[in-house]
């Protein structure tokens, strides 16, 4: 039997276009083929297992060659195998259906994995990276005959007798000379461990040296010796296909430090597994994120059969959670579409609020099972929670009872517990409650020490989300705002009826505010005349909250850029009652006002660490001089 044909293109030659477009993701060859070999073991077990092939099934793995002189990478299967009219059904017809609609499509397409899956082109990405493609091939039915086909990367191929003797599929490219990185022991096995490390059947890849016990030399210590093994380079039952009773907790930081290896132990985990509406197993870690988590994203993989397709899972996985870590897998999802068609697939929506659910469910187990441990753990989960809280307002109903608040103090309450503490104090004379927080709780300390003493608590906030969970607190509690603790000073943190009278009189303001503007000598600070408590700083610096929080949001790149171009403003708050204040207006040489009035300011500055440079030299060599 030898015959030659041409594979049926109603257009230009496909194979220029598969190599060039595809360049950028070629490695991708060796996925799909090995794939493809993997498909054809698992169908002749599951003839086996039907009572529809009788013949041994033997030791089912696919293997892996390549020859660095001939320039071969080999694919070989023991499974399916085809005769001779399968190749002309499945090689030269069934996976060139697409081919026509392909080159009206391949413009618009983003990756390879999008081509090479819509059309069904699996096989031909064999093409580029080789020169020609061998098929030698022997079905598994009765009386089959061995075949072989060929083709060079035109559209001509060339089918005849095989040579196989046993049943299964070789597949031999000839790589092309753009190509001969992949004829190297590290590349491939780079490629399989990115690929194929979790495939449900061994894959080998050459060998491998072992040692071995063999006996004891003279002294009695035992001697070994150096054997060959073959290099199985895939896990076939990694643990999200297992059941979570058949596993310990050890499996899952094992497994956790195979997807990781440089990483810390995770927090927790959770095993996912559901065959309703849709399928989906995976495990999905808990890191350890601290504060830096832009580091963390794109940590998880997603596999489809056990093929690992992309960590980019940003439709699959809602936002908030791709700080997670781990694994997810389903042959639900349609990986080989656009982006667009992914965002609005039903299976995509409904696993993503499958997960965005379990995650809450567990958060809310641990909380209520061990609260002690979780708050231990408050750390690293407390930045991932609020992020969802401000993500996803799903998230935020079911995260409500979980979240923590801490204090200064370094205790932790839940925005329920946080409400009966400081609502008896820290409500204001409109009855608005008052929530006072520091991100810097070290430079922030005085005013810290001054809300403190005024019975006021307040919360740490120096989470690189906290500016927005701030907002979310904020539109969520009912007659609730929240307040930098050096917004302002404590008396006017939160508005009482019970201010101090002031000991000035109008005239007397007035001067205080001429001497004190005289003395600074800055636009940017504005000063204001207040009737404090006597045992407060004589002058205090402050930021508007609103100003603050909008620059800061803008820092963060939060649409918030024109607060962002805006020059800082200050308040100076001097504080009328004060005993400076009065021996400054006593105080009849005017050099000597305004030595001091640049004194307590320099020191509000230095108390805020904006003294700097030569104002600060000269804020040293004045307090030597008064000393």
């Amino acid at each position: 039997m030898q015959e030659k044909g041409s594979i049926s293109i109603h257009t230009e030659n496909i194979f220029p276009i598969i190599k060039k477009f595809l360049y950028s993701d070629n490695e991708i060859f060796l996925r799909e083929l090995v794939s493809n070999a993997v498909d054809a073991t698992q169908k002749i077990k599951r003839l086996a297992s039907l009572g529809q092939y009788n013949g041994e099934l033997g030791d089912l793995r696919v293997e892996v060659a390549f020859d660095e002189e001939k320039k071969t990478i080999t694919i070989s299967d023991n499974g399916l195998g085809m005769t001779a009219e399968e190749i002309k059904k499945y090689i030269n017809q069934i996976a060139f259906s697409g081919a026509t609609e392909f080159m009206e499509k391949f413009k618009e397409a983003k990756d390879a994995n999008e081509i090479i899956g819509r059309f069904g082109l699996g096989f031909y990405s064999a093409f580029m990276v080789a020169d020609k493609v061998e098929i030698q091939t022997l079905s598994y039915q009765e009386g089959a005959e061995p075949a072989y086909w060929v083709c060079d990367g035109s559209t001509e191929f060339e089918i005849g007798e095989g040579v196989l003797e046993e049943r299964g599929t070789e597949i031999t490219l000839y790589i092309n000379s753009e190509s001969e990185e992949f004829l190297s022991q590290y590349k491939l096995q780079e490629i399989l461990d990115k690929y194929c490390k979790f495939l449900p059947v061994p894959i080998k890849f050459g060998t491998k040296t072992e040692q071995e016990e063999d006996g004891v030399d003279e002294e009695g210590k035992p001697k070994y010796i150096d054997v060959q093994h073959d290099n199985i380079i895939n896990d076939t039952n990694p643990i999200w296909t297992k059941a979570p009773s058949e596993l310990k907790d050890q499996d899952y930081l094992d497994f956790y430090k195979q997807l990781y290896p440089f990483s810390e132990d995770p927090l927790f985990w959770i095993h996912l597994n559901v065959d309703y509406p849709f399928n989906l197993t995976g495990v999905l870690y808990f890191p350890k994120l601290k504060n830096d988590f832009e580091i963390s994203k794109n940590k998880i993989k997603l596999f489809s059969r056990q093929v690992f397709i992309t960590d980019e899972v940003k439709d699959i996985v809602p936002e908030f959670l791709m700080l997670l870590h781990g694994v997810i897998d389903s042959p639900d999802i349609p990986l080989n579409v656009s982006r667009s068609f992914l965002q609005a697939d039903s299976n995509v929506k409904k696993i993503n609020s499958y997960i965005t659910k379990k995650v809450a469910d567990k958060l809310a187990e641990l909380f209520k099972n061990d609260r002690k441990a979780y708050e231990e753990k408050w750390t690293d989960i407390g930045l991932f929670v609020k992020y969802g809280m401000v993500s996803e307002d799903k998230f935020y109903d079911k995260a409500k009872d979980f979240v923590l608040v801490s204090n200064t103090q370094k205790e932790n309450f839940t925005l329920a517990e946080y409400k009966d503490k400081i609502e008896a104090v820290q409500t204001d004379k409109d009855g608005q409650l008052v929530y006072l927080y520091t991100n810097d709780p070290a430079k922030q300390d005085a005013f810290i020490q001054s809300a403190n003493k005024k019975g006021y608590d307040v919360l740490v906030m120096n989470s690189p989300i906290d500016n927005h969970f701030i907002s979310q607190l904020e539109q969520k509690l009912e007659k609730t705002s929240l307040k930098r603790v050096d917004a302002d000073v404590a008396d006017k943190l939160i508005k009482k009826d019970d201010a101090p009278e002031t000991v000035l009189t109008e005239e007397q303001s007035t001067k205080v505010k001429d001497i004190f503007n005289k003395a600074i000598n800055k636009p940017a600070y504005n000063v204001h005349l207040e009737s404090l408590n006597p045992n407060e700083l004589p002058v205090t610096i402050t930021m508007d909250e609103f100003m603050r929080r909008m620059k800061d949001m803008a820092a963060m790149g939060g649409g918030m850029g024109f607060y962002g171009n805006m020059p800082d403003n200050y308040k100076v708050i001097v504080n009328g009652n004060h005993k400076l204040i009065t021996r400054i207006l006593q105080e009849e040489n005017e050099d000597v006002q305004a030595q001091l009035s640049k004194q307590a300011f320099d020191l509000a500055l230095l108390s805020q660490g904006l003294l700097t440079g030569a104002e600060l030299t000269e804020f040293v060599n004045r307090s030597v001089n008064l000393i």
